[in-house]
């Protein structure tokens, strides 16, 4: 965890939703899918810009409307041995970011595939949860990251 965050909004569709995050003091975008003109506008702005893909072309596309980041969603569409051939095309310096039914269990395979970073939905937190109990589940994902970037070097 480092000093600062980077605040946002998600599930991002419309530019027009771009510039209300703007306004509002966010400077994160993040869509669930492969919209340019989404990315267009929230570099327009200056904000980071994190498009989800889930195939190379949709990838590539984002990147050239100016990505920062792309979100491979849904990850259980595609494993890790996929995600490995995604990288092979993509800059190296380009955070990809797995999303979808991750895991303790998945992460060693997506980050060994180069992944990079991990949304965490349903498998951290489920509606009901309380406080103590999403801070149970936690450690198995600091260890599963630790043990994986332990493996890479």
């Amino acid at each position: 965890c480092g000093a600062e965050a980077l605040v946002g909004a998600g599930t991002v569709l419309d530019p027009a939703d771009v510039e209300a995050v703007a306004a509002a003091g966010g400077r994160l975008i993040v869509t669930p899918n492969a919209g340019a003109a989404v990315v267009r506008a929230a570099k327009d702005r200056g904000l980071y810009a994190v498009p989800g893909f889930a195939t190379p072309t949709e990838g590539l596309a984002m990147i050239e409307a100016g990505a920062d980041a792309v979100k491979l969603f849904p990850a259980e569409a595609n494993p890790p041995p996929v995600v490995k051939a995604m990288r092979a095309v993509f800059p190296p310096d380009l955070p990809v970011l797995a999303v979808g039914s991750i895991t303790p269990e998945k992460i060693p395979g997506y980050w060994t595939a180069g992944a990079r970073g991990f949304g965490l939905g349903g498998s951290l937190y489920r509606p009901g949860d309380d406080a103590a109990t999403v801070a149970g589940r936690v450690p198995a994902f600091r260890e599963a990251v630790a043990t994986a970037k332990a493996v890479e070097t």
